[in-house]
């Protein structure tokens, strides 16, 4: 890929949304912000949120979104770069909250759902009715783990139910073009699934035992690798950042084909589409720091509110 360095020194970057006016908006994990890179690579914060602010999204109001996972213990050095590891010390849940670019003010909509506890809400997506699907990857302790979930919202913070359970780390969440299948990416079992839609949270079921959660296996590919977050082009392909296996991987939502894309960094977790005609790819470094930019060769799809003026 015809890689270009946009901005470096980022504390994990992830969740990009690229902006119309060239900027680009990511979290930064550790560092506990939101971060806009101007296209001249000038990186200021827009907001401290604390936690661990996750996938990023703009909503209908044009206000973004963000899952906060809670916050991760940390590691880095001179190999491995900057990683999570484990679950901090201070950690008292996750949430869902909203954020005015313009002041920087933040307000949480959700931290439960039907008295549960959100454990690491990691990424989301809208949809035409004005809702947002988001995954709940769950958090990880010395001797157990959470099992994950998907969740359904509304973006005034009046109600959300739980809608795919279980899941084995979600992670990256999109929806096709027509807006009738869900795709989600499990991290460690490396594999995406597809779940019919039939309404706003709701999906169609597989039978049980064809399918654990409801969902369609869409691919499960082999080797020492694992599926961060995604997003899908014009063309129904989903783009999934792949980390361990350093890159992309695009599938072939129709056969099950994939293709990997290499990225100088271990731990590449997130991928959206800007620039003229969506054929730009803004591409998340995480453990060196670095927001990446290369040309892609389809057309990303356009999402429900970019810049939220498009309701």
């Amino acid at each position: 890929m015809d890689i270009v360095e946009l901005a470096s020194g980022l504390r994990f970057p992830e969740g990009p949304i690229a902006m119309s006016d060239g900027s680009v908006l990511l979290v930064e994990i550790e560092r506990g912000t939101l971060t806009r890179v101007a296209p001249d690579g000038r990186v200021d914060v827009v907001a401290s949120l604390g936690g661990g602010p996750n996938g990023a999204a703009i909503g209908p109001d044009g206000m973004v979104y963000v899952c906060n996972n809670g916050g991760f213990a940390w590691m880095e050095g001179p190999d491995t770069g900057l990683r999570p590891h484990g679950t901090p010390d201070n950690y008292s849940g996750g949430w869902i909250e909203r954020v005015d670019i313009a002041t920087g003010r933040s307000e949480r909509l959700y931290e439960s759902c039907d008295g549960v506890a959100l454990c690491g809400p990691n990424d989301l997506v809208f949809d035409g009715h004005g809702g947002f699907w988001f995954t709940d990857f769950g958090k990880t302790r010395a001797r157990d783990m959470d099992r994950g979930a998907v969740y359904y919202a509304t973006a005034d913070g009046s109600a959300i139910r739980r809608a795919i359970f279980p899941l084995f780390f979600p992670n990256g969440i999109g929806l096709s073009p027509d807006e009738r299948t869900l795709y989600v990416a499990e991290t460690y079992t490396n594999r995406v699934w597809a779940f019919d839609l039939i309404g706003p949270g709701r999906i169609d079921p597989q039978p049980y035992p064809a399918s654990p959660n409801g969902g369609r296996l869409l691919v499960a590919p082999g080797g020492y690798q694992a599926f961060d977050s995604l997003a899908v082009d014009a063309a129904g392909r989903i783009c999934v950042a792949t980390i361990y296996n350093g890159g992309i991987t695009v599938i072939d939502t129709a056969t099950g084909a994939w293709q990997h894309r290499p990225t100088p960094d271990p731990l590449t977790t997130n991928i959206c589409f800007g620039g003229e005609g969506l054929m730009t790819a803004f591409i998340t470094l995480s453990s060196t720091g670095k927001l990446i930019r290369t040309s892609w060769d389809a057309a990303g799809l356009k999402l429900r509110y970019p810049d939220g003026n498009d309701a």
